[in-house]
């Protein structure tokens, strides 16, 4: 196991693009660090100069102690899963686990010795024999991660490894791999553009746009306090609710938007913070779980509903407010009818403000 550290990497091609912009951070010996972001990001690019796939224009990447901007992806010690599981067809499970090892002039009893312990901890033992057309996409994909796991390497880099399956293996396959983390304590490197697979995994995340690293961050903390407007909206679903509007103080503070005007009961502290910002343009945000159904007297805003999502253990419920969409997310319970009007207040210890111009948060 080793540290991962960068210092100011970039990736510029040859075109002028700027793939990644002066990315700087540190991945924990035996840490869990997912890359997530939007197609285009830069994650993938990210991951493959950690793996040595892409070269790196400037900065310094470090495995451990050593410097490796130049190190061949083969003397790296990392071994790398990606997005196509990419086995041998005519090759059975047991032989594409330890494929890589023949390759490296393993011993016999070596190579057996570690797809044996990599086929129990997959619970792959009873298929080491079968092909991979026999094979169920989630048994795949443990295969791929046990190709990888038998190299015992310093580092995993995994490239969106469950984007291929369904929706109810993709959640098997996220606890499979969260326990095997557990168990191995490997220091690992996660990309997904999925930010539900990001929440879940990541012992902190790092979140990606355009080139640059917008905040790294646990999960939690990264839901609780988005640094910028692309984190808020990005992370949690359903999304953030952002209203734009110009913040207004004449007998308490309101936020004027351009077809409404919503009154902000504030939690103490947060009208000093927002003292400077006064006829300022600024975005206010709600999660859709604090902003739930409230007695006329105690609501803060009055919104029709549009359309109603009930999911099993909680419902959605689409408003419009003003000419501004909004969501809320209340348990199960019963329903307006659409097209009817619906008192709702928030918590106002929960509510984020952004800087309309810059998106950077207001602190």
């Amino acid at each position: 196991m080793a540290t991962v550290s960068l210092e100011q990497v970039r990736k510029v091609y040859p075109n002028g693009h700027v793939g990644v912009e002066e990315a700087s951070f540190t991945i924990k010996d035996g840490e869990l660090l997912v890359l997530v972001g939007p197609s285009g990001c830069g994650k993938t690019t990210l991951l493959r100069m950690i793996a040595g796939l892409e070269s790196i224009s400037s900065g310094t990447l470090r495995i451990g102690e050593r410097v490796v901007n130049d190190v061949a992806p083969k003397d790296r010690d990392i071994a790398m899963v990606f997005q196509n599981y990419a086995l041998y067809p005519h090759m059975t499970v047991a032989e594409n686990l330890g494929f890589g090892l023949h390759l490296r002039g393993k011993r016999k009893e070596e190579i057996d010795r570690r797809v044996r312990e990599a086929a129990r901890v997959l619970e792959l033992e009873q298929r080491l024999d079968a092909r991979p057309a026999a094979l169920s996409g989630g048994q795949r994909q443990r295969v791929a991660l046990g190709r990888a796991l038998v190299r015992e390497p310093k580092v995993f880099l995994l490239d969106e490894p469950l984007s291929n399956l369904d929706a109810k293996l993709r959640l098997t396959m996220r606890v499979e791999i969260a326990r095997l983390h557990r168990q191995l304590g490997t220091t690992t490197v996660y990309v997904t553009h999925d930010q539900v697979e990001a929440m879940t995994l990541g012992e902190r995340i790092v979140v990606l746009d355009g080139g640059r690293i917008q905040q790294i961050d646990t999960p939690m903390n990264l839901y609780a306090r988005p640094a910028n407007l692309f984190v808020a909206a990005f992370l949690g679903s359903p999304a953030m609710n952002l209203l734009r509007g110009r913040l207004h103080r004449e007998n308490g503070w309101q936020l004027m938007l351009p077809n409404a005007t919503l009154p902000l009961s504030l939690f103490p502290g947060q009208g000093a913070t927002l003292e400077t910002w006064n006829e300022c343009e600024i975005v206010l945000g709600v999660r859709p779980e604090d902003l739930q159904p409230a007695a006329p007297h105690a609501a803060a805003l009055e919104a029709q509903v549009e359309v109603i999502e009930p999911v099993g253990n909680e419902v959605f419920l689409n408003l419009r407010f003003g000419d501004q969409r909004i969501v809320s997310r209340v348990p199960p319970q019963q329903m307006p009818a659409p097209s009817s009007s619906l008192h709702l207040g928030f918590h106002p210890e929960r509510l984020h403000f952004f800087d309309a111009e810059s998106g950077a948060r207001i602190e």
